[in-house]
């Protein structure tokens, strides 16, 4: 049986959630990997995350929404540019100095002759390799405690260590291991769509916004349906999440004071896009952010969305195309497109829920993060979309 036959929808359920990918990750678009290195204790509390893509890069894009941005070489993938595609894509704590990691993974690619090249010797290259940074100085305790170029070569091998399509570390780990959001402690998720063509969509996110993932009226999660949190236990939850707040002011003012963010996020595909179409991806899986997180794209965040497509598949199957008026062709296109633009949000929507999950509160030296499921436990949310291995 075809990919595509296999992930068709059953008649007359044409709206039922798209499937996972059997890993619900990134890593279940072939040929990405991910990697993850951090540093906690001894006033640490951050890390960094890195995306390789595969051997000959893939085609990469970039949206910033939040008005607070930390970046590095997202101009150079403006359609308009020259570089046409990136060997990875990193994500880190330690605001703008964190960018430093960002220099440890461009000499990894360097050592290996992966990048731009620029020479007649293959080793002359210049690896273009697209950053961005959230906030989460001093939640370890010191302040200049951040990522540098080692940690983020450490995150570079830890990604070339791993074997095409395996499993990604959730939870307080890489770029998450510092992350907060409203107050509880933030993480990375990850998540997967299969299309019923057979593509690919995935997202991988590390969520450190200025708003919340769960409604402060009720405890619900904003990007997961579902039953609403006891009253008693969200009353409890209130209590608890206010202490913890308190004790982290009273710990280091710097954790908590100014709220200063940013949730950082990968959407990646196996469909063949074009930089323009990779660009629109990065734009529409904004939406997820819109809805799980709220507010979002604040001036104190530095929401920043990539875009991957590795180009394994045709982003239309050539037979139907063959088989379409000419005249329409086109509507073809723009329909398979879409396809891949509406999973990218609802899969960077899944991810962000999934990190809220995989957090495990943090209580030291910078500050108590409570994570939701010390709020709220673990039964509120079925496996079917939003298990994480609890």
């Amino acid at each position: 049986m075809s990919d595509a036959r296999q992930h068709q929808r059953p008649p007359g359920d044409e709206d039922a959630p798209l499937p996972p990918g059997p890993l619900d990750a990134l890593t279940d678009v072939p040929g990405l990997r991910v990697g993850h290195a951090q540093r906690t204790g001894g006033g640490w509390l951050t890390g960094t995350t890195v995306v390789l893509a595969p051997e000959g890069g893939a085609v990469a894009a970039a949206d910033v929404r939040g008005g607070g941005p930390g970046t590095r070489e997202t101009d150079a993938l403006d359609p308009g540019n020259l570089v046409q595609h990136v060997d990875a894509v990193v994500l880190t704590g330690g605001s703008a100095y964190g960018l430093d990691a960002a220099s440890g993974v461009m000499a990894w690619l360097e050592e290996r002759g992966r990048g731009f090249r620029v020479g007649p010797d293959p080793a002359q290259v210049v690896p273009v390799v697209p950053a961005a940074a959230l906030f989460d100085l001093g939640r370890g305790g010191a302040w200049r405690n951040r990522p540098d170029a080692a940690l983020g070569r450490a995150a570079a091998e830890a990604a070339a260590r791993t074997a095409s399509g395996a499993p990604v570390a959730q939870g307080n780990t890489g770029a998450g291991t510092g992350a907060v959001s409203g107050g509880l402690k933030g993480a990375i998720g990850t998540a997967s769509a299969v299309l019923p063509s057979g593509a690919t969509v995935a997202a991988l996110a590390a969520v450190n916004a200025a708003g919340s993932f769960a409604d402060p009226r009720t405890g619900a999660l904003h990007g997961a349906p579902g039953p609403l949190p006891d009253p008693d236990v969200h009353a409890a939850a209130r209590r608890r999440l206010a202490e913890a707040r308190a004790a982290s002011a009273a710990r280091s003012a710097a954790s908590v004071r100014p709220p200063l963010n940013t949730t950082l996020a990968v959407v990646a595909t196996d469909a063949a896009l074009t930089r323009s179409q990779a660009r629109k991806l990065a734009v529409t899986a904004h939406d997820g952010l819109a809805r799980a997180l709220r507010p979002v794209h604040l001036l104190n965040d530095g929401d920043t969305v990539f875009a991957l497509a590795t180009g394994a598949r045709p982003l239309a199957s050539p037979e139907a195309l063959a088989a379409a008026d000419p005249a329409f062709g086109v509507h073809l296109r723009a329909g398979a497109l879409n396809a891949v633009l509406a999973a990218g949000a609802d899969v960077l929507a899944r991810a962000v829920v999934k990190a809220a999950l995989s957090a495990t509160t943090v209580d030291g030296p910078g500050g108590v993060f409570p994570s939701y499921t010390e709020l709220y436990g673990t039964e509120l949310y079925g496996t079917e979309l939003y298990g994480v291995g609890l």
